[in-house]
């Protein structure tokens, strides 16, 4: 599969903060930068498990 479908994306968001997702197409993720996850994406299909994200570096630190 090549990329995800922008009609898809447009309307996914994340199950925790139900903010928008960015997709990292070299990852193969969906990435909620608001919750610190990277939702995978596995056989074209995107897993919007919170126990299946993995947790991302966010840049921000206080």
């Amino acid at each position: 599969m090549s990329g995800l479908d922008p009609w898809l994306l447009e309307r996914l968001v994340c199950p925790v903060t139900r903010q928008p997702l960015r997709y990292d197409e070299a990852a193969q993720e969906l990435v909620s930068e608001a919750a610190g996850l990277a939702y995978p994406i596995r056989d074209g299909v995107p897993v919007m498990l919170p126990d299946d994200a993995r947790r991302i570096d966010t840049g921000s630190s206080a």
